[in-house]
């Protein structure tokens, strides 16, 4: 298809008329952001006379549930507790942080259903819901399985996943997410609280290509201390090749420093290298710094395009927490880099990096649609 037009916000060759996919992506969350009260109570109340409708993502009730929990972090008791009556399921989120009553009644489903469709769903709601009772209940569920356990894929400690915990062997709670959030904006700026994109020396044994430290982030830098980590995280990898493998992995140390593990899985010692000097320029010069001031947990949960530090992630294909390589604990998810905005084009998709702050390594991989 002929490229016969440009965006009139950015310049971007586009094949119609109107704005590109990214500048109205921004032009529809920045009007999400500045929504007053009066038009966020609007939006509260359509979604409860139009709740059915959640699940669809073309209609306005999906738009205005995200613009609410994603901008705003405002979702009501009330909506929660008419969802569950009407066994609304879907998106799960609907049910973060839900009272103790709405928590029963999906605990009450979950134990009648004898459909593994329908028991996933719930699972899901639950573990976005996450109290003690819910810890407890997954905890036992995963001792003494019910009958749709068979045909699901996962234990009921991965599907906890989905709501920032998990839980191990004895039942104990384990954070998977922070509990905080910054996003990654592209901006005029000095601060230093994080880089994207430094070039190293050493190379790819795969494709030769230079590999780079895709996420330095310095834990020491106040808005970062959630982090809990007395120094600077970097996350290092080959650009090209991190696409193309289940997981990568660095080890860094407190000062900065970080080295590459390899080989990656999968990958062969003539891999082709996809990176050119002008995907390394832009990567370089992506101009990406860290938001001044504090995001709502989901901020980056639902828009391809941000990129975050902390909170909820989008994840495109399914939640992939990885296991460390060394202590073999589930890791955190610290961060995920939207391949378009600091790479301007090279790739669609989001590079997703998580963290074992007591074995000093990072896991970074890659989904895209």
């Amino acid at each position: 298809m002929a490229l016969d037009y440009n965006c009139p916000v950015c310049n971007r060759e586009i094949g119609y008329e109107g704005l590109c996919w990214k500048c109205k992506s921004e032009k529809e969350r920045n009007e999400a952001l500045n929504l007053t009260d009066n038009q966020i109570a609007e939006r509260k109340n359509y979604l409860v006379e139009h709740l059915r409708e959640l699940e669809n993502s073309d209609n306005p009730a999906y738009k205005y549930f995200w613009d609410c929990l994603s901008y705003h972090n405002v979702i009501s008791e009330n909506l929660q507790r008419m969802a569950v009556e009407r066994k609304i399921f879907t998106p799960s989120e609907i049910y973060y942080h839900a009272p103790e009553d709405v928590r029963d009644k999906l605990i009450e489903y979950l134990m009648a259903t004898e459909n593994s469709q329908e028991a996933s769903n719930i699972l899901c709601c639950l573990a976005m819901q996450g109290d003690n009772k819910v810890l407890e209940t997954f905890y036992e569920l995963k001792k003494n399985p019910k009958s749709w356990r068979k045909d699901l894929y996962v234990d009921t400690d991965i599907y906890a996943y989905d709501g920032g915990w998990t839980f191990d062997k004895s039942g104990k709670r384990q954070l998977i997410n922070y509990n905080r959030c910054y996003s990654i904006e592209k901006k005029n700026s000095s601060d230093k609280a994080i880089t994207i994109g430094k070039l190293r020396n050493d190379t790819c044994p795969h494709c030769s290509g230079r590999l780079v430290d895709i996420l330095s982030v310095d834990g020491k830098d106040k808005r970062l201390s959630f982090l809990e980590v007395d120094g600077t995280v970097t996350a290092t990898c080959c650009p090209s090749c991190v696409m193309y493998t289940s997981h990568a992995y660095s080890r860094f140390e407190l000062d900065g420093k970080s080295s590459a593990c390899f080989p990656y899985d999968s990958l062969s010692e003539n891999e082709e290298n996809y990176m050119e000097s002008k995907d390394y320029d832009n990567l370089l010069n992506n101009g990406m710094v860290l938001s001044e001031k504090e995001k709502p947990l989901f901020y980056g949960a639902d828009d391809w395009e941000i990129s975050t530090i902390g909170g909820f992630a989008h994840w495109i294909q399914d939640c992939n927490i990885t296991m460390c390589p060394d202590c073999g604990k589930p890791m955190r998810y610290m961060a995920q880099l939207s391949w378009e905005s600091i790479m301007n084009d090279y790739l669609e998709g989001t590079l997703y990096i998580e963290i074992c702050p007591d074995c000093k390594v990072t896991s970074m991989h890659h989904q895209q649609t």
